[in-house]
């Protein structure tokens, strides 16, 4: 149990670097060279997994509350049909619903991991 604990602190990092990973491939195999900026964004989830730092741990997870909440802000409107959206846009919100509520979980683990007093 105590190795459960010891490592599950790295699980939201491991999340985003997997989606990050997984959006490199998706865009490499139709763009090609162009898609390797996108390996950047990984750059401070490994930081924060070889040497975690407070303050990149508190920035990431108060970006990644804020544009998860944006998304599901988009989701729901869509859900109560406040905003008109295209065939497309329903087709990728109904397909990113489940997408967006684990990148706020996965944020608000993040803010909970900065937010201790041991990291």
């Amino acid at each position: 149990m105590n190795l459960i604990n010891k490592y599950s602190k790295f699980i939201p990092y491991l999340y985003y670097l997997t989606i990050i990973a997984y959006w490199f491939t998706y865009i490499n195999k139709s763009e090609g060279l162009s898609a390797y900026p996108i390996l950047l964004f990984g750059i401070p989830f490994i930081l924060q997994i070889l040497k975690p730092n407070k303050r990149l741990n508190f920035g990431l997870g108060i970006t990644f509350v804020c544009l998860s909440s944006y998304m599901i802000i988009a989701y729901v409107s869509d859900f109560l049909q406040i905003i008109q959206f295209s065939n497309a846009t329903k087709q990728l919100l109904v397909n990113s619903g489940l997408i967006a509520v684990a990148n706020f979980i996965m944020a608000l683990w993040i803010m909970r991991n900065s937010m201790k007093k041991s990291f």
